[in-house]
């Protein structure tokens, strides 16, 4: 169970000019009401809580509230147009009703106006800030993606040889994690292997073969719960080089600083700048392409960021990643990833999948 009213008043606290806020984001839908539907709205008022979905959805909705432990009424509609003028009609007693600037379109905010809602007031990341402090069940539902994603991973890994493909080497992780219990991948799982496609952190997993003495990326993770792990780990096929090596222990070298900068209350650009300043202090800063981190929970990518524009400051409970990497053509990647939850005294590492080898493990002993 999931403590509703207890989100509910967190983000009611938050609310400044505003009576009540029309949420339309699923994911936020979701956690304040544990609905899981592809179509459904809140209005969260001063004292009340209403969710209006469409008739696919009615029996659905009121059983995740119920099971959810939540306190509020359940609104059936037809189709989108009804659902946004029912929205409008629980708005109108408020003075001033709040709305998901980043989330409702151009054409809703007209349909809501025009079914009558006048009292709109724009709002930004209200329901995301209650959200990124994680409870106990949800950071058990993300180490529980984590020991999935380490588990297939595990099992996976030592296959990686010459011949085999990134898209066979993803499939045969994604497969694995279903039967291990994931709903599915966190994200389009990630191969990428070689001088050519090692050098794109994000490449998509295509039928370019493991060749002996090539590095391979895998950022890998799994959804358990609608909730996601994130984790990257490198290898190298056959013996690394002298420079693979090399390389391949500065990223962790940077991993492991960013690592000991996690604390309650470190911005994430001092974060960042733990992670970055190992790799530029080696004279590869220009390898390092991407931010060094990013929240994780109902979405893949929320906040708080550790980034060297961010200005999010780490809290206890946020879920984060620490991902520094090098990339190159000609010479490929290399990224090294953990998931951490942040506690009193630093943080605590979901991801346990081994990193201090660029050898693939062995297969696992029964």
């Amino acid at each position: 169970m999931i403590d509703v009213g207890g989100r509910a008043e967190r983000i009611r606290s938050r609310f400044e000019g505003i009576e009540a806020l029309i949420v339309g984001d699923l994911s936020n839908v979701r956690w304040l009401t544990g609905f899981t539907g592809s179509n459904g709205w809140v209005v969260l008022g001063p004292d009340s809580l209403v969710l209006v979905t469409d008739g696919r959805y009615g029996e659905q909705a009121a059983a995740q509230l119920d099971a959810a432990g939540g306190r509020g009424r359940i609104r059936v509609e037809t189709n989108g147009p009804a659902l946004l003028r029912a929205v409008a009609e629980e708005t109108g007693t408020f003075a001033a009703t709040g709305f998901e600037a980043t989330h409702l379109t151009v054409a809703q905010h007209g349909a809501l106006q025009d079914a009558g809602c006048t009292n709109l007031r724009a709002t930004t990341g209200l329901v995301e800030a209650g959200r990124r402090t994680k409870d106990d069940a949800e950071i058990r539902r993300i180490a529980r993606a984590c020991a999935i994603a380490d588990q297939a991973l595990a099992e996976i890994a030592p296959t990686l040889t010459p011949g085999r493909t990134e898209a066979e080497v993803r499939n045969d992780l994604e497969l694995r994690m279903r039967q291990l219990g994931a709903s599915g991948p966190s994200y389009d799982t990630i191969v990428a292997t070689g001088p050519v496609n090692g050098a794109l952190p994000h490449h998509r997993p295509d039928d370019t073969p493991l060749a002996d003495g090539h590095l391979v990326v895998i950022d890998v993770g799994a959804l358990v719960d609608g909730y996601h792990s994130d984790m990257t780990r490198t290898f190298c096929v056959g013996r690394p080089t002298a420079e693979q090596q090399d390389r391949y222990e500065l990223v962790l070298a940077a991993q492991l600083a960013g690592l000991a900068a996690i604390r309650p209350g470190v911005a994430g650009r001092d974060v960042d700048a733990a992670s970055r300043g190992v790799i530029a202090a080696a004279g590869y800063g220009e390898w390092f392409t991407h931010g060094t981190g990013h929240g994780v929970g109902l979405v893949i990518h929320e906040d708080p960021f550790n980034t060297a524009s961010s200005n999010d400051v780490l809290q206890v409970g946020d879920v984060v990643t620490v991902e520094p990497g090098v990339y190159r053509g000609g010479f490929g990647g290399i990224r090294v990833e953990d998931l951490v939850v942040v506690t009193s005294d630093g943080c605590r590492v979901l991801t346990t999948s081994p990193k201090d080898s660029l050898c693939p493990p062995s297969p696992p002993t029964t």
